[in-house]
């Protein structure tokens, strides 16, 4: 059975710290380990890699009030995934139709960079998000670390599944595995990922969920 998850969670000393100098030097903002969003159960489960310090731990809400969620929430409406284009605040109304976003990591990192043992400590949370995931369902990983939290999460060898943008790797839980560039500003502005590939890979990812 999977730990569960709660937005108080103290696993991580630094990450504990820093989340909580953030509500002091910001007022107002969440400051929290940054729950899910979206449907329990849904058959599509999306994964990020960690809050943005005035994004998610900002909103309370996972790829909201950042960059890269502009993108994300543009894409998920525009293939019928979500009510609204714009996700602005925890409390906008705005629905997820058939999946669910979560992050490997919970807490905002200094410089977004999440270390080692900080993952490790994470993931019970992240393996009680994919024990969620119906049968057939469907996974996107947004990014290589992601990807390979998600792969460790169910207990299986990174080695024999490569990250590669839009790869889909049929798992033996019965579970698929989609890939995707995550869709950070970095990433865009290079073009490294552009709108019509993350809208490719993300139809994918909606389109093999189980009825589809």
């Amino acid at each position: 059975m999977a730990e569960s998850f709660h937005p108080d969670c103290a696993r991580c000393d630094r990450l504990v710290a820093f989340r909580t100098q953030s509500r002091i030097d910001h007022p107002g903002y969440f400051g929290r380990a940054v729950p899910s969003f979206g449907p329990a159960g849904a058959p599509l489960l999306i994964v990020g890699l960690a809050p943005g310090m005035h994004g998610a731990n900002a909103t309370g809400r996972p790829f909201t009030g950042d960059y890269a969620g502009i993108l994300l929430y543009q894409t998920l409406f525009d293939l019928g995934l979500a009510s609204s284009p714009v996700s602005e605040h925890a409390e906008d109304g705005l629905r997820l139709i058939g999946c669910r976003i979560t992050n490997a990591v919970r807490c905002v990192p200094p410089q977004n960079k999440p270390v080692g043992s900080e993952i490790d400590n994470c993931r019970p949370y992240l393996v009680e998000e994919l024990e969620a995931v119906p049968p057939g369902g469907v996974l996107l990983a947004l990014g290589k670390i992601a990807h390979d939290q998600v792969i460790r999460a169910l207990g299986l060898r990174v080695a024999a599944y490569k990250f590669a943008h839009e790869a889909v790797h049929a798992l033996p839980s019965g579970l698929q595995l989609v890939d995707s560039y995550h869709c950070s500003r970095y990433n865009t502005n290079t073009r490294r990922l552009t709108p019509a590939m993350f809208e490719s890979v993300m139809r994918r990812a909606r389109d093999l969920r189980p009825g589809e």
